[in-house]
């Protein structure tokens, strides 16, 4: 299977411009208990999926692949549940104008890329949003890059470790057992050298 991000990822998005979501509001401490990622989905923003007028239960955003955030997302707990959830729930990007640091990190080791972008650009998501929400944003990760729906350009930073991951489809530990033929090459040009001590 390719990679998501190994071209142009092109996806619906959708917009939940709430400042400093963190991560109880992504998933409930609740759901902490399992190592299990399979049925996350339905955890996630599980709170605020009980009112009937959050946009995730709108049935025009689903299916949408990107979530657009408010300032600050991810904020709180250090939980690697909370990726997990937003994987589960068929999102393989967040677009936020800031990413608190830990979430960041649990995110690019879990295959969910965040999107750190200019306040403009977002503005630019959500008003193409609220006048359609079907519409479709590209990422464009090779190049470090999104294109707005208004066919604008914006750029955005990614560490180069995780870069090489996500458009190669593999976590740490998929790269370094994707390592073990170089190594072994490596240590048969180089045999183990037998240290003596002196008597």
């Amino acid at each position: 299977m390719t990679p998501p991000f190994a071209g142009p990822f092109v996806g619906r998005y959708v917009v939940l411009p709430t400042e400093n979501i963190d991560t109880d509001q992504i998933i409930p401490a609740r759901y902490l208990k399992t190592t299990d990622k399979s049925g996350l989905g339905d955890a996630l923003f599980a709170d605020w999926r009980e009112r009937a007028d959050f946009v995730l239960n709108r049935p025009e955003v689903a299916g949408a692949r990107v979530l657009v955030a408010g300032h600050n997302f991810g904020c709180g707990s250090s939980r690697e549940h909370a990726p997990w959830a937003l994987l589960a729930g068929g999102f393989q990007a967040v677009i936020s104008t800031h990413f608190a640091d830990i979430f960041r990190n649990n995110a690019l080791k879990n295959g969910l890329l965040p999107v750190q972008l200019a306040p403009d650009a977002i503005a630019t998501l959500g008003a193409a949003f609220a006048d359609d929400p079907a519409s479709t944003v590209v990422i464009e990760l090779a190049e470090q890059r999104v294109r707005l729906p208004d066919g604008e350009y914006a750029e955005f930073p990614v560490d180069p470790f995780a870069k090489h991951c996500l458009l190669q489809g593999v976590d740490q530990l998929g790269f370094l057992l994707a390592a073990g033929p170089a190594i072994d090459r490596y240590e048969a040009a180089h045999p183990g050298r037998v240290v003596t001590t002196a008597s």
